[in-house]
């Protein structure tokens, strides 16, 4: 299989004798440690339908690899292909249609320095070197969301690689049955290898509101923020949760490393219009500390990316939640205290609004009613953490069942057994139709052990 690869493809072939090998086969989940047989790391999409032809050859597993960075590290697999988009990369944005077709490899950070040259965005991820590829095909959470939807509720259109070798390009005009199911459906599909985004009005810049609030009012502030999150207009998506920040410069030094309630939002629209909106976050408590402020889109989306550095150990889990009760929020709030590193956090954005208006058959993603979403997210550096870091997650997980709906977000959803476990509950009633697609456009399930596919 390695020879026929490198006798096929432009890009760059990479088994285990390769001395490559080790740093290609990392992802951004340090707990992620697998051994493929090759890595076939391709440089065009003439590249892709040649490692789908030598898969359909050799038969080995098949994961795919966009960005690298799904905390189930599902795109790459032991004992078996990688097909590597990495080098993939690009963004083309046409100001007057806008639109913009983004390269399956690329990463949020691009699309938005790309897109911000024409004061033009779409919901991409909150840590900005996630993957647009796996975001995107798992839903897309972010904070354009209940302004314009999710990543996938701006797809045009994908490029994708069908398990027979063809490129076909889907949309609601051509293959509008594969596109129904690119838009939040997982993996399993093809490889996609390009995706064509509405972009909307942003930017350069955006008000936003960053408050971090006294843990010991934790209770008491969860319920205030509901309470608005509940009113809020859909130009924001309140989130709100309990985290200990590291010692960042613009934080006072009394409060590295200290419990907080963090409460945050984006404003978008123009930022003279922000404050009526933003300013009941800056009222929910006595703050701490409040950093809102007016400054670039893709500073304020790229915030986040030193406090989940690449390399670190990650284990996250989320529910769906159709209401937030005062019997959940002290579940929530005693559980968070048991968490074993301060890197863990807690959090809960607020849903509904384009989310919600969009037909729940419209599309695979199948958690358009849900009112918020809750991911634990377990975060360390020490592997000697790790037993008690995941076992603190799944409980958490578990303690909060009762008042969830059932349903789980594929992108938040923990390690590859998590996710195979999942079927109906990250698809719900779109399980069956999915299955029925796979099965016409893969019939032989070339695609169907691929790592982290529900």
């Amino acid at each position: 299989m390695v020879d026929a690869l490198r006798e096929s493809m432009r890009g760059e072939v990479i088994g285990r004798d390769h001395p490559a090998y080790d740093e290609a086969r990392r992802v951004w989940n340090g707990l992620i440690d697998r051994r493929p047989i090759v890595i076939a790391r391709c440089a065009d999409t003439a590249d892709v339908v040649q490692a789908v032809r030598v898969a359909r050859e050799h038969r080995p597993l098949v994961s795919v690899r966009g960005g690298g960075h799904q905390v189930a590290g599902s795109g790459v697999c032991d004992d078996g292909l990688v097909i590597d988009l990495s080098a993939m990369t690009g963004v083309r944005v046409d100001p007057t249609t806008r639109t913009a077709r983004v390269a399956a490899g690329t990463t949020w950070a691009d699309v938005d320095r790309a897109t911000q040259r024409f004061g033009l965005a779409t919901t991409g991820g909150e840590v900005s070197v996630t993957g647009v590829a796996g975001l995107t095909l798992g839903g897309g959470l972010g904070a354009m969301m209940r302004t314009y939807g999710l990543s996938c509720d701006n797809l045009r259109s994908v490029e994708i690689v069908t398990a027979d070798g063809a490129v076909r390009t889907a949309s609601r005009d051509e293959h509008p049955d594969l596109f129904w199911a690119a838009r939040g459906g997982g993996r399993g599909l093809g490889v996609v290898t390009s995706f064509e985004f509405d972009l909307h009005p942003l930017g350069p810049e955006v008000a936003g509101s960053l408050v971090m609030y006294p843990y010991e009012d934790a209770e008491r502030l969860f319920r205030a923020w509901r309470d608005y999150a509940l009113e809020a207009p859909d130009t924001v998506m309140p989130e709100i949760g309990i985290w200990s920040f590291p010692p960042l410069p613009e934080i006072p030094e009394e409060l590295h490393g200290r419990r907080m309630v963090l409460t945050n939002g984006v404003y978008i629209g123009d930022p003279a219009d922000a404050d009526p909106v933003l300013a009941p976050l800056r009222r929910l408590g006595t703050p701490l500390v409040d950093m809102s402020a007016t400054v670039p889109y893709v500073d304020s989306q790229s915030a986040l990316d030193p406090l989940f550095p690449d390399g670190g150990r990650y284990y996250w889990k989320s529910h769906f939640l159709d209401e937030l009760t005062d019997e959940a929020i002290s579940v929530l709030v005693a559980q968070e205290a048991r968490c074993p590193s301060p890197e863990s956090l807690i959090v809960v954005r607020t849903l509904g609004g384009a989310i919600a208006r969009i037909g729940d058959d419209e599309t695979a993603y199948a958690h358009r009613s849900a009112r918020f979403n809750l991911s634990i997210d377990a975060s360390w550096p020490d592997p000697e953490l790790d037993g008690a870091a995941i076992e603190w997650a799944r409980s958490t997980w578990d303690a909060l069942a009762p008042f969830a709906t059932g349903g789980v977000y594929l992108n938040f959803a923990g390690l590859g057994e998590d996710i195979d476990a999942f079927g109906r509950a990250v698809l719900g009633p779109h399980e069956e139709r999915l299955g029925e697609i796979r099965r016409i456009y893969d019939p032989d399930g070339l695609f169907g052990s691929a790592a982290g596919r529900p």
